[in-house]
């Protein structure tokens, strides 16, 4: 009897760093491999960078104001809300000078949570990815949706706008931005530094652009949990005033980086550990039944 359990705990011993290999990318597998929305009421559960979405709408790949790009990566799903903003959104883009609508990028896997490559947010159904390319034609085949690219904004490594920023950019931002749906929209400071300057109107909207790397080929919009629902959570609000400042000093900290701080040499040497994969048990209890649902 003795010999029968040592026997078994040195299995369990032996397959342990297998186990535990499988579970460090379990979460990301498992939500990776689900192709359709859980037959559950929509809700968002945990954070925008580590939760899941239950009962998840697909956004339709082509709309009479937008197409749904990269079709083959299936992040086009997301809150109703959040294809509501979308509809609305795309509708306004669509009475912009040269802009037929919108070119839609990554919202959701249909289930949310961590995914396979890319992104450590959009795992709620509530993150979209805009593209900056005005389209001027809404019949593009899925061919072209996986190898149109979109164009990049930026100049001197993000510190300006380029010639293909044109005012229809602000007014998109601006209106995207005004919308009570949404908490912030992430954009390269160059261009919120850009809209800074040229706004000569109510510049309360400004605070919810907020400058950060990349984003040059596309924004990046956030919308705030749906009013009421337990079990999302929001992020911290934007600091009070439009943020123009804040946007200004990195852009004169790309233009003039500051001097790195002297190494005290007599300091402890820290290796910094790799960002870790979530598991499962990292999640929301209720992304579980998001994963089993039918």
């Amino acid at each position: 009897m003795i010999l029968a359990r040592l026997s078994c705990i040195l299995v369990l011993l032996l397959a342990w760093p297998a186990h535990q290999a499988l579970a460090e990318i379990l979460a990301k597998q498992q939500f990776g491999s689900k192709t359709n929305g859980s037959s559950q009421r929509a809700a968002a559960w945990g954070s925008y960078a580590k939760g899941c979405v239950a009962g998840a709408v697909q956004l339709p790949e082509t709309g009479p104001t937008w197409q749904a790009m990269r079709l083959s990566r299936n992040r086009n799903w997301g809150l109703p809300g959040t294809v509501d903003y979308i509809r609305d959104l795309s509708t306004f883009a669509a009475s912009l000078p040269g802009w037929k609508g919108l070119y839609v990028g990554d919202i959701s896997q249909p289930r949310g949570g961590p995914m396979l490559s890319g992104h450590r947010s959009h795992q709620i159904g509530l993150d979209i990815d805009i593209w900056m390319l005005p389209p001027d034609r809404l019949n593009l085949s899925t061919s072209a949706r996986e190898n149109l690219s979109s164009i990049s904004m930026r100049r001197a490594n993000g510190a300006f706008v380029n010639s293909s920023w044109t005012p229809a950019h602000h007014a998109l931002l601006r209106a995207a931005a005004k919308d009570k749906r949404v908490a912030r929209i992430f954009v390269f400071p160059g261009a919120k530094v850009q809209m800074c300057n040229d706004e000569k109107g109510n510049r309360k909207w400004l605070a919810k652009i907020r400058p950060w790397w990349g984003h040059h080929y596309h924004f990046h919009v956030r919308l705030t949990c749906p009013r009421g629902r337990k079990g999302c959570t929001n992020q911290t609000p934007p600091p009070k005033g439009d943020g123009c400042a804040d946007a200004q000093k990195w852009v004169n900290d790309i233009l003039n980086p500051p001097k790195p701080k002297k190494a005290d040499p007599n300091a402890p040497k820290v290796t910094p550990k790799p960002r870790r994969e979530y598991v499962l048990a990292d999640l929301p209890q209720q992304c579980t039944g998001v994963l089993q649902s039918k």
